[in-house]
């Protein structure tokens, strides 16, 4: 472990939790980019199966960056990062809702709310794309990629149902 590892993961998580509009997944391209071509605490393939496990296990998207940490520094670096990812936003959470509510003017609320959806999507296309990039290796895993992505957003399937699925043609040695 390098010396300042926990200083690392402490900066930038924190300045994450600030910008991570729509959750820990809204974020995801910036901790590939600083947990594997910065730092090189990891492959491109093991932040895609440390990401699949964060959302296969049960409760807050946010565990990826608990794994993160964890891979970098161990237990100390799961709790650093996931006390500055989790600490600054919870804050400026806490402190704009009760400003917000407080608020009167509805139509500002409207633009508000209007305008970061659109940053939110993009923030999390941005997760999808990166992802896919990293886990697709052959043909094959690009072909399944893409059948997840047409069956994700063509019908109501619930995601675990398909994560099954590529669970099981992964054990079969199929994808």
């Amino acid at each position: 472990m390098k010396p300042d590892v926990l200083g690392v993961l402490m900066r930038h998580f924190v300045l994450l939790s600030l910008v991570a509009i729509g959750g820990a997944n809204a974020v995801v391209p910036e901790m590939h980019r600083l947990a594997v071509e910065v730092e090189h605490w990891m492959t491109d393939r093991q932040f895609a199966e440390l990401f699949a496990l964060a959302n296969a296990a049960p409760g807050p998207n946010v565990l990826m960056v608990c794994l993160i940490g964890f891979q970098a520094a161990g237990i100390a670096g799961a709790v650093v990062a996931t006390l500055a990812m989790c600490g600054p936003s919870c804050l400026l959470t806490y402190f704009a809702v009760r400003r917000w509510e407080k608020s009167r003017n509805e139509r500002l609320k409207k633009i508000v709310q209007r305008g970061l959806a659109p940053v939110t999507i993009g923030l999390i296309a941005a997760s999808a794309f990166l992802l896919a990039r990293a886990a697709v290796h052959d043909w094959l895993g690009a072909a399944l990629t893409a059948g997840t992505f047409v069956l994700m957003t063509a019908t109501r399937y619930n995601p675990l149902w398909l994560f099954g699925v590529a669970a099981v043609l992964g054990l079969l040695g199929i994808s």
